[in-house]
């Protein structure tokens, strides 16, 4: 099979959105007046992303969630994006289940393949996704003084999955296949990204571990915050809970700097807290309070006494 039947075979639809799509030199998007287009770049390396033996229809899916996760911290619709992919070889089955994956998320998000690229080389899956914001993006930058922290759902449970595969502890079944479906098939925010639009002063989504991807808000904003390791304790995963209770361990090590979680942290007023509870009951995404933004800079944990916590944890970087 050669690359354009390739292209042709798995990643090749009608355009519904785009003036042009998949099979000419560029593909042409027409913003409507009075928004603007969000575009974000993510690339997956087989080795250092994600395990080569990972169930390709997995790997689709998460390849394209981990970019609508970004267009949902801006609180942006999703409208289209591109592909690019290096493979060793054309492996027929492979693609259909990589495509399958793929596909079904950006269908579920109304979100078209409208071009990119395939060559030979080690794999490697490069996404460029494109959305719509109206109103003003959400961003990084508006935090203020006396806002509250929130974050989405539950955290962790893909830090755990990933130290399980790797062999550094032993997860029971089925510990483990919950916690695997966190790391290999995150579901990303965007309906909560985008109730949070008017209502959030800042957001950013949780992929290098909650640590470190609040301190850029707060780098970003210019101020600080204190969490409290009571609410973060509420945010642990399934995988955590039932870990930490037979095991008798404590901290908040994979909650704090896992990453691969792929939830919003985001910032809002007090007086918002109504809002705040409004958009996640309309994106049925729970968020839970679990800090304050105060002036003084740098990042803060409290124990439930009031008591400050002390920490050496950092946030995954891949050149660190």
């Amino acid at each position: 099979m050669g690359e354009f039947e390739l292209i042709a075979r798995h990643f090749t639809r009608k355009s519904r959105r785009a003036l042009l799509g998949v099979g000419d030199d560029c593909a042409l998007l027409q913003p409507r007046p009075g928004t603007q287009l969000a575009v974000s770049s993510d690339m997956l390396v087989a080795g250092r992303h994600f395990f080569e033996d990972v169930d390709p229809h997995s790997l689709g899916h998460k390849a394209l969630a981990v970019n609508l996760s970004d267009l949902a911290a801006c609180g942006a619709r999703p409208l289209a994006f591109t592909l690019a992919l290096a493979l060793p070889s054309v492996d027929d089955a492979w693609l259909s289940r990589f495509s399958a994956g793929l596909l079904a998320l950006a269908d579920a998000h109304d979100c078209e393949l409208i071009g990119g690229d395939t060559t030979r080389g080690p794999l490697n899956i490069c996404i460029t996704v494109l959305g719509e914001t109206e109103g003003g993006a959400l961003l990084r930058s508006g935090a203020q003084v006396g806002d509250e922290v929130y974050v989405s759902g539950h955290l962790g449970d893909a830090h755990l999955a990933l130290r399980a595969l790797r062999g550094e502890l032993h997860l029971p079944e089925p510990m483990l296949s919950w916690a695997r479906q966190r790391l290999e098939r995150p579901e990303p925010r965007v309906a909560l990204g985008l109730a949070l639009r008017g209502v959030a002063s800042a957001a950013i989504d949780v992929s290098d571990g909650l640590i470190g991807d609040l301190g850029h808000v707060l780098k970003a904003s210019r101020v600080g915050a204190t969490l409290h390791t009571d609410a973060l304790k509420a945010r642990l995963g399934l995988a955590q809970h039932e870990l930490w209770h037979g095991a008798g361990l404590e901290g908040l090590d994979a909650v704090l700097a896992g990453g691969d979680d792929y939830e919003l942290a985001f910032t809002a007023a007090p007086e918002a807290r109504a809002a705040v509870e409004e958009a996640s009951a309309r994106s049925a995404t729970a968020v839970h309070r679990i800090g304050r933004i105060e002036r003084q800079p740098g990042l803060r944990l409290l124990d439930p006494q009031g008591r400050s916590v002390g920490h050496h944890l950092r946030a995954f970087d891949h050149f660190a």
